[in-house]
């Protein structure tokens, strides 16, 4: 396994990182300590997860991934030898200050992941979403007092526009405060738009960078075909299903995974292998994160550390999917 640094940060982490919201909805839990397994087993020790999760679940699973990703740690003692990544922000419970960005919610919010995941803190604390209705003051000022009683090593963000994270960074520099040190962005060869200002700005201020849907939901897999979603994957999965839908089940989509296939094919390689690759030669990427309902499914991504994307075979795959960087492509 390849390892790498956390943007300007001491923290070293595996070129690799396994998501886990499938765990507790999609996966019960002996096939979530499956795929953990291998996952660790293949090297993979950065794990990213949410409070939040399992996705397509509500209020009465969410935590769920958190306690399995914790009762898996007690089995293994695994605590020490992973890199533990969580995030919160997403609703929590029924009254209003049970999600968001507030200093309460921040500090209810991480103690309840603790309790859950059976650690004491975790590596990689992550606001979810961007707040507008909470100064980013008020959200960097209750982060950097996690940081500096111990419950969490770094601050990071997700889902953030460059403006956003620039700000947000700008005033914990002028503050005095722990800035967010990595970012997580949907990054795949369908949505690209993130290369235009987000990854610019990473790369300046050597800021980590974590996509997630490398493989856009498993659309890149090749395995669907256009006409009702595939009963039992990510586009048909509770109230996640219209996001992934609108995301990429689309005739332009479709088109253009038909045109990857073949070039993998050309290349001889599968095509979940030759989206991973392709996300990882980017020079601002730190490690993507992949996911999985079945341990098998992580061979093909895990593959995508030897596949070599030289100058040519990156031009080609850019140019069939150069639509893609600009945010008011047609659909």
């Amino acid at each position: 396994m390849q390892h790498t640094k956390l943007g300007r940060t001491g923290l070293t982490v595996s070129r690799l990182c396994l998501g886990t919201m499938t765990f507790g909805l999609q996966c019960d839990e002996a096939t979530s300590f499956a795929i953990l397994d291998r996952a660790f087993d293949s090297g993979v020790t950065f794990v990213d997860t949410a409070d939040v999760y399992p996705i397509g679940g509500g209020l009465d699973t969410a935590g769920r991934t958190e306690e399995i990703i914790g009762a898996w740690m007690r089995d293994g003692r695994r605590r020490d030898d992973i890199v533990l990544a969580t995030k919160c922000w997403g609703p929590m419970g029924p009254n209003p200050w049970d999600m968001g960005s507030s200093r309460k919610h921040i500090t209810a919010a991480i103690d309840a992941s603790l309790r859950r995941l059976g650690t004491d803190y975790v590596d990689l604390y992550q606001l979810h979403f961007y707040d507008a209705g909470v100064p980013i003051e008020e959200s960097l000022g209750a982060l950097d007092d996690l940081v500096r009683v111990g419950k969490v090593r770094y601050v990071g963000c997700s889902n953030f526009l460059a403006y956003q994270l620039a700000r947000a960074n700008g005033r914990a520099e002028h503050l005095g405060l722990a800035r967010f040190d990595s970012v997580q962005p949907r990054y795949n060869l369908l949505f690209r738009e993130f290369e235009r200002e987000l990854f610019p700005l990473c790369a300046e201020e050597r800021i980590g960078v974590i996509p997630y849907n490398p493989i856009a939901g498993g659309m890149l897999s090749g395995k669907h075909r256009p006409g009702p979603p595939t009963e039992g994957t990510r586009f048909t999965l509770g109230n996640a299903s219209q996001t992934y839908q609108d995301r990429y089940w689309h005739d332009r989509e479709f088109d253009t995974v038909a045109q990857l296939t073949a070039l993998a094919d050309e290349v001889g390689t599968d095509l979940v292998t030759l989206a991973v690759a392709w996300v990882l030669a980017n020079p601002v990427v730190t490690s993507p994160i992949i996911g999985a309902s079945r341990p098998e499914q992580l061979d093909a991504s895990i593959a995508a550390l030897d596949l070599v994307v030289d100058a040519d075979l990156k031009q080609r795959l850019d140019a069939l999917t150069a639509e893609y960087r600009r945010g008011d492509a047609a659909r």
